[in-house]
């Protein structure tokens, strides 16, 4: 691994080339060229199976490249383990929030402090060489979950929180890293509409404490609400890159979502019609969820359960 003791202040924080990624005969990533400028909030979007996980698993050593090369703060970091990747400070969310359960909310946060004294075998027998540094990460950890709305819950476990909530522990874990470049996939996913505004704020707030912010999104609104850049990924290459009014309005973007033209979709419409009304027949619209972000049904958004 190359020297990282030194960070550029400029440029790109990330920058990706030539990286591939197949699974039989289809090549899941064809990344050309990728760019995220640092103290940028950037969306990466693109519809199912566009590759979109699979590249964030390449970049942050989750999956195997089979080819490509990738600069973080300026070194090479290209195939780096999960554990290097992280060590560097590219730090990645999941999909499903993963927690220990049985464990509290505060001590969730607490792990994933770096370079803890304690847990090297020869200081961890000597309490006075840790116990300094333990207090500190355990009022940071404290911190860190007033700061995203469980300031209730840190003495709760954490396999008692709900799906909205796992997200705010898992943002305020990903914090605690210590990341330049936090990365997180999908963090929306299953979210009831009170908690996602808090999950925006606490996102947007990210590039003024110096984190750079790379997200996978499907939700538009959410977006535009947050993103300086939009990337837009399709059959494993990028095909657009730019604001969020620009790539929504771009051929291809349009295309890679819909499959065909707005005239194809509007013949569909009357055959469709009668199916949605027999669905939502209940009273339930299509976004409801109940208060731990679950659907109605008890699943989350992606038929899921929690």
């Amino acid at each position: 691994m190359s020297d990282t003791t030194h960070a550029p202040d400029d440029g790109p924080i990330l920058i990706a080339d030539g990286v591939h990624r197949s699974f039989g005969g289809v090549r899941a990533v064809d990344v050309e060229h990728m760019e995220v400028e640092r103290g940028s909030v950037v969306a990466l979007i693109g519809p199912n199976g566009a590759g979109k996980t699979t590249f964030f698993n390449v970049l942050t050593g989750f999956e195997r490249a089979d080819g490509g090369t990738w600069r973080f703060e300026g070194h090479d970091v290209s195939g780096q383990a999960a554990y290097a990747a992280a060590r560097v400070g590219m730090v990645r969310t999941f999909q499903t929030a993963r927690v220990f359960p049985r464990l509290s909310v505060l001590d969730n946060i607490r792990l994933a402090a770096k370079d803890q004294k304690g847990e090297h075998l020869r200081s961890a027998l000597f309490p006075w060489v840790w116990r300094r540094q333990e207090a500190a990460l355990g009022e940071r950890a404290a911190e860190l979950g007033r700061w995203v709305g469980l300031g209730d819950k840190l003495e709760d476990r954490a396999g008692t929180l709900s799906g909205g909530q796992r997200k705010l522990l898992e943002l305020a874990r990903g914090v605690m890293a210590a990341p330049r470049l936090l990365m997180l996939d999908e963090p929306m996913a299953g979210v009831n509409p009170a908690l996602r505004q808090l999950l925006l704020d606490k996102i947007r707030e990210l590039p003024g404490e110096g984190i750079t912010v790379l997200f996978v999104e499907h939700d538009m609104d959410v977006v535009s609400a947050i993103s300086d850049v939009v990337v837009c990924m399709a059959e494993g290459r990028i095909i657009a890159s730019g604001t969020a009014g620009q790539v929504a309005s771009d051929p291809r973007v349009i295309d890679a979502y819909l499959g065909g033209s707005s005239g194809d979709l509007r013949d569909m419409a009357d055959e469709l019609a009668p199916v949605v009304d027999e669905l939502y027949a209940d009273g339930r619209t299509p976004d409801s969820t109940d208060s731990d972000g679950t659907d109605s049904d008890g699943t989350d958004s992606d038929g899921a359960r929690p």
